[in-house]
């Protein structure tokens, strides 16, 4: 049998809270990055795994978005730029849940597509599954690629018949949407509805190339920052407001234990006494939630068991 390696390097793009994490997710066929509704759970420069026969799949998560109130790193900023530059396909992930941002790309996307127009680009629209009103995709569509996909006129114009704000949302349609898409999928990644006709494309989209990972691999993060990222997850699923992003974590053991499981203990550091009261909830729920949660995710990405123990001090 011949051997005849190929390689795609892909890089995701969205808004916060657009889904891409999960996406990587459901693509990689086992959660290690981590999933929440506040905005910077991803906060590592990390790449997804997918190997599939003689293909390999390298999927970038990135950065586009920068909150005053959520300081990344500066290393974090220029993510987006070094991710797109050297991929071979860029997926731009669109919640289309979200009424307020769906019919729009934001500037932040339309300077990354137009910084590299020679970079292919793919559509997908995600969360259908939360629309009421399936119709509705017909019109983002339109209005998110100037009705032109690979370089065809698209022909849905019996979705706008009775819309009188079709024409105003054209007249504003070049500073908010992209003409170049090569193809557009519609999915819920949440619960994997039509994941694998986008896996399935892509992989079809591979090129002839040396592996840059060996094929048990599923991420470029290590060991204890793919814990980090899952007991952060829990953190800001559990905790209200800006608490959780002035947690530091700070990690106490990290060995093997006697029948082969895996032994984690983390330090939770907290600024304030408030804030230590809330991470630990009456009677000790909250941590104790995060611990047997986070526990259990870790599980399922190292496939051995997992002793988490998680302690609260405050930071004086």
């Amino acid at each position: 049998m011949r051997w005849n390696p190929k390689v795609l390097r892909i890089a995701i793009i969205g808004a916060p809270n657009a889904g891409k994490s999960t996406l990587s997710n459901q693509l990689l066929g086992r959660k290690v990055f981590p999933v929440s509704k506040k905005v910077h759970t991803t906060r590592c420069k990390a790449r997804g795994v997918v190997t599939d026969e003689d293909t390999q799949l390298c999927v970038w998560l990135t950065h586009l978005h920068m909150s005053f109130r959520h300081k990344l790193d500066e290393a974090m900023l220029t993510d987006p730029w070094d991710s797109v530059k050297h991929a071979d396909l860029v997926l731009v992930l669109v919640d289309v849940s979200d009424h307020w941002t769906r019919n729009s790309l934001s500037s932040e996307v339309l300077k990354c597509l137009s910084q590299f127009p020679q970079i292919p680009s793919v559509l997908v629209l995600n969360k259908v599954d939360l629309l009421k009103k399936k119709f509705i995709l017909l019109e983002l569509v339109t209005e998110l690629t100037e009705g032109i996909v690979d370089g065809k006129k698209l022909e849905v114009r019996s979705a706008f018949k009775d819309n009188p704000s079709s024409s105003a949302n054209n007249m504003r349609a070049s500073e908010s949407s992209w003409p170049c898409f090569r193809e557009i999928f519609m999915l819920s990644a949440l619960h994997g509805e039509e994941v694998d006709m986008l896996k399935q494309y892509l992989l079809m989209q591979a090129k002839p190339g040396p592996w840059e990972f060996h094929s048990g691999v599923l991420t470029s993060q290590s060991p204890q920052e793919i814990c980090n990222n899952i007991i952060r997850e829990k953190i800001l699923e559990y905790l209200p407001l800006e608490v959780p992003y002035g947690v530091i974590q700070v990690t106490e053991m990290w060995e093997e234990g006697p029948s082969g499981e895996l032994l984690i203990a983390q330090n939770l550091l907290v600024p304030r006494k408030s804030h230590m009261r809330m991470l630990i909830g009456r009677g000790g729920k909250v941590i104790s939630r995060i611990a047997q949660e986070a526990g259990q995710d870790l599980m399922n990405v190292f496939l051995c068991d997992v002793r988490l123990k998680l302690k609260v001090e405050w930071l004086k």
